[in-house]
């Protein structure tokens, strides 16, 4: 470190000034000479105003103005904002902002005016001799220390941070929370920060540029961490971190206190940007300015990036953003999007507490009037989400077309599809008649000049592309094909066109610097393992493929499977996560299943299950809308808004999620997750990411899945663990190709197309539509072969995706490509899915022969680069597959032989009850319990009838009746059985006597 030691690069290249430890005076925390000098040459009327008032105590005055000042607000917002003597009312300025244009030459004097400064081996302590190796200062006034190791001298970033937790007293006025932006410790490998000294609490976060995706630096011609010194630590670059990033804010808190009150608490918190987020904001900055707006950008960083900060700085400087020239602003108006609610506040807290100017920032929550109000009261950024968006678009239409940075956070989930092509219809500049003319004149020489709906389609279809008024910034972390395509850049590579982000932090990352878990380092697979009992005798054939998919369905939702499931789970949470103490006995597990009936199922088996074991545990149950009339509210017993704020208390250890929570739900406290639902893509990396937020006490996770396999997971995770390419463009000429296609079959006319998409536009009734959909549908039925139809169905899916999907990317001249899609779009629900449905009785016709979950492996899923993205699918072959079709029994084997294994007695659930099923059925006490008694009550008596009859055949059946009598486990599943059977018998018996 040879340029940062012995010939100061700050001094030499950056024009810092040289001073020493002398200078520096720690009883008030200043180089006063400095200061002075800073003073009386900008504002020399202000110096001799306090000169005149104090006489020679002015200085002093001064500087104790200025420390209590510091002690009160911080030293970012004194320098930002100045001080005031109360004594004089004068006004003097620490700091000058370096404006936005070169031209203005007396803002740009005063900013050169300001002092940088550097000192080395800095005696910061009153109490001792400590000293800290290099300290800068601006205008007299620390801002940043540092420690500096060198390898060499064996001693690390490490012995650095460790210097500052042990030797660096908190309570010295110099580390006072506010005191100094921010503590650097170096090596030559990396660089790490922190900005608050507590001790060994002192948290630190890596500085560092990445490294191949991962942590740490890259090498280059010099030291590896020049960087700090080269780039960050300029005047300029220190300047626009003071100005626009680093802040002391206020945080609140909520919590109960002894007599369980909620309490809010109030805390200090000084931020400092990761290396990251300063350099992905900038760069996203600069190329803004350098090509203006209608640009779009892709932002590529990980879950534990910081995103709602990247996001926060980004949209107030934006605001501000300024052309090369300095003469106006890019953008009018900033739009933060998010889909996720829990981030509609936050996002709005964060950018209130950066924006400098009162009033800016607007959050819609109430609808159009609102926003137009906000703009009209000049509100630079408005916040809303994706939720609300839809029903405030319309009026953003009739406002002037002015410019738009719109930041999408998560983009692949929230501007996709219809949603982005009702944001480009509002905010589209093509809507003066002139324009609609001139298009109109290209199209179609002999068409009419009025305005008609031909006119309008014209400008829905020219705004279909990126607008040239607006620029995008999406943020997410799992980019998927669609979101690469439309927002990525893009690159020629083995002669295709591929798309990458603008800026990547990516999960490996994030992991290797300890901002979030690896959620695959404790990964455990449970295999299921199934047997399918014929209960009749005929053998009726069904479709091979679609009968075994039913069956796996129908075991997976059993009663038994279930129940072990539960008691699986249960007991391992116990086992191995409570009474283990994970994150300080406060961790929490979330179970993901596949289908709301399911949910309800767990839930009401979770709850008996942690009854009976007398558990002062709960659970909660998520899902949308009603199962049977049972709802998330009548379940959990409070409201479904509540969920979140309820899964804080202790008592509450299990959430249990159909298709909520899974994305956007951030709860550190998550530590393990059961996985009973098949999980693909970003999906499974969304859902498993749910496990990796921080916290202090968190050290690991845990993964237990019964659906899905361990190389499945593994593909899941390549793309998106370093960065994320999409292999290969989709091709817009597919679009036509499907239109041709679908056109030849002569389903419908181009006359009918056209006036079926003039009467949604003219919205006229309902009844009118159908009877051309109607028209359309009965050739369907009466021209087409049954191959046919299953083609045209296919293609008529197909051309709907991709045209909602092309047309964000690409500007059709042809109008009725999106006349077509109006028609097609509203066509493919008359058609019908064209699948045979399986006969219903199949699940009558089979049962559980036996059910084991058998643990497979746990396992360290190493991660490494995976393959590109593939581009959306553009197939156009539709069609049915000649149904291979199989005696039931044969489905049964093949079904036991892909998951079973050879079964041991505990395992064969129904098979060995049915034996004994018919003598216990026959007990008139139990009969009378059944058809009398509630069903508590007369589970009691048949367990009891069901003891006695299988001791009656012990000489027959010893086996069972010892697995019976010496595995707990087994004489409850057999007992739930065994009452379950009787049940059946008894029901099926009085139905034949009725007949």
């Amino acid at each position: 470190m040879r340029n940062f030691f012995s010939k100061p690069y700050l001094v030499d290249e950056n024009g810092y000034v040289l001073r020493t430890s002398k200078d520096y005076d720690n009883v008030n925390c200043v180089d006063a000479d400095l200061l002075v000098q800073f003073l009386e040459n900008t504002q020399p009327k202000a110096v001799e105003k306090l000169k005149r008032y104090h006489k020679d105590l002015y200085q002093q005055k001064i500087v104790k103005r200025i420390n209590d000042q510091i002690k009160q607000k911080g030293i970012i917002e004194v320098l930002r904002k100045g001080v005031t003597d109360g004594f004089t009312d004068t006004k003097i300025k620490l700091f000058y902002d370096k404006p936005v244009s070169a031209y203005n030459v007396k803002n740009n004097e005063l900013y050169k005016a300001n002092i940088f400064s550097v000192a080395r081996q800095v005696y910061y302590s009153t109490q001792n001799k400590n000293s800290l190796d290099i300290v800068t200062f601006i205008n007299g006034l620390p801002i940043i220390s540092f420690e500096l190791k060198n390898e060499l001298t064996k001693q690390n970033v490490s012995h650095a941070i460790k210097q500052y937790k042990t030797d660096r007293d908190p309570n010295e006025e110099s580390f006072r929370l506010g005191r100094m932006v921010v503590n650097f410790a170096v090596d030559t490998e990396e660089v790490w920060m922190c900005t608050q000294l507590k001790g060994q609490k002192s948290y630190f976060l890596p500085f560092n540029k990445g490294n191949k995706n991962g942590a740490g630096n890259p090498l280059n011609d010099g030291i590896k961490t020049d960087y700090l010194w080269k780039e960050i630590l300029t005047k300029n670059s220190l300047t626009n971190i003071l100005q626009n990033y680093a802040k002391l804010i206020t945080e609140e808190k909520e919590y109960k206190d002894a007599k369980g009150k909620k309490r809010i608490k109030k805390e200090k918190k000084l931020i400092f940007p990761r290396f990251h987020q300063l350099i992905s904001v900038r760069r996203l900055l600069a190329d803004a300015q350098e090509n203006g707006a209608g640009q779009k950008y892709l932002i590529q960083h990980s879950a534990g990036s910081g995103k709602s900060n990247s996001i926060s700085w980004l949209a107030h400087q934006l605001v501000g953003l300024h052309d090369k020239a300095g003469d106006k602003t890019i953008f009018d108006t900033i739009i933060v999007i998010t889909d996720r609610r829990i981030l509609d506040k936050q996002i709005r807290a964060n950018i209130k507490q950066y924006q400098q100017v009162k009033g800016v920032v607007q959050a819609i929550t109430e609808g159009s009037k609102q926003l137009k109000t906000a703009l009209e009261e000049g509100k630079k950024i408005i916040i809303t989400t994706i939720q609300k968006f839809p029903y405030i678009v319309e009026d953003i239409a009739e406002l002037p077309g002015n410019n738009f940075g719109i930041i999408i956070d998560e983009a692949h989930s929230s501007l996709s599809g219809q949603m982005a092509r009702k944001l480009n219809e509002t905010l589209s500049k093509v809507s003066d008649e002139d324009e609609l003319q001139e298009n109109l004149e290209n199209y179609d020489e002999n068409e009419n000049v009025a305005i008609t709906g031909e006119d309008m389609i014209r400008a829905i279809v020219k705004s279909r592309k990126m607008l040239p008024n607006a620029s995008y910034f999406a943020f997410t972390a799992t980019p998927k094909n669609k979101t690469l395509e439309l927002f990525g850049l893009p690159f020629e590579q083995d002669g295709k066109t591929k798309y990458s982000a603008f800026h990547l932090y990516s999960m490996k990352q994030a992991i290797e610097e300890g901002f979030i878990k690896d959620v695959l380092l404790n990964y455990t697979t449970y295999q299921s393992y199934y047997a399918l009992l014929k209960k009749i005798e005929d053998d009726p054939e069904y479709d091979k493929k679609k009968a075994q998919k039913k069956l796996k369905a129908y075991i997976e939702a059993h009663e038994h499977a279930i129940k072990k499931k539960t008691k699986v789970m249960v007991d391992h949470f116990i086992e191995n996560v409570v009474q283990k103490r994970k994150i300080g006995g406060k961790a929490k597990a979330m179970m993901v299943t596949s289908s709301r009936k399911k949910a309800v199922q767990y839930k009401k088996e979770f709850d008996a299950y942690l009854k009976s074991i007398n558990s002062p545990y709960k659970s909660i149950v998520a899902f949308s809308g009603d199962i049977d009339g049972e709802t998330e509210s009548s379940l959990n017993h409070f409201s479904s808004g509540n969920i979140p704020a309820e899964f804080e208390k202790d008592e509450y250890k299990f959430l249990l999620v159909a298709n909520k929570f899974q994305t956007g739900f951030d709860q550190p406290l998550l530590h393990t997750m059961y996985v009973d639902k098949k999980l693909g893509g970003v999906n499974a990396v969304q859902t498993l990411s749910r496990l990796n937020r921080s916290h202090p006490q968190k050290q690991d996770t845990f993964v237990l899945d019964f659906a899905n396999s361990i190389d499945e997971i593994e593909r899941a995770f390549k793309p998106y663990f370093e960065s994320t390419i999409l292999g290969e463009a989709t091709d817009p000429n597919k679009l036509f190709d499907l239109q041709d296609a679908l056109d030849n079959y002569q389903v419908y006319s181009c006359e009918q197309v056209e006036d079926f998409s003039n009467k949604i536009l003219d919205n006229v009734p309902v009844d009118q539509l159908h009877a051309i959909l109607d028209e359309a549908s009965a050739v369907f039925r009466a021209d087409l072969e049954e191959e046919q139809q299953a083609d045209f169905r296919a293609k008529v899916k197909t051309y709907v995706r991709l045209y909602i999907f092309l047309s964000q990317i690409v500007s059709f001249e042809n109008a009725y490509l999106e006349r077509l899609y109006i028609f097609l779009n509203h066509l493919q629900n008359k058609l019908g899915t064209g699948e045979i449905e399986m006969p219903i009785n199949i699940l009558e016709n089979i049962d559980m022969d036996s059910y084991r979950l058998q643990l497979e492996t746990t396992t360290n899923i190493a991660m490494e680069q995976g393959e590109d993205l593939k581009p959306i699918p553009t197939e156009m072959r539709g069609g049915i597959n000649d149904p291979e079709t199989d005696r039931l029994s044969s489905i049964i084997q093949t079904f036991n032989d892909r998951y079973g294994t050879e079964f041991t007695d505990a395992d064969k659930v129904r098979q060995m009850a049915e034996n004994i099923a018919q003598e216990v059925a026959k007990n008139d006490e139990l009969k009378n319990s059944i058809k009398f008694s509630d069903n508590q009550n007369a589970r009691i008596t048949s367990d009891k009838v069901v003891g006695d009859e299988l001791l009656k055949h012990i000489t027959t059946n010893f086996d069972l009746y010892k697995l019976y009598s010496d595995n707990p486990e087994f004489k409850e599943d057999f007992s739930a059985m065994m009452f379950n059977v009787v049940k059946q018998i008894l029901k099926t018996g009085e139905n034949q006597s009725t007949l």
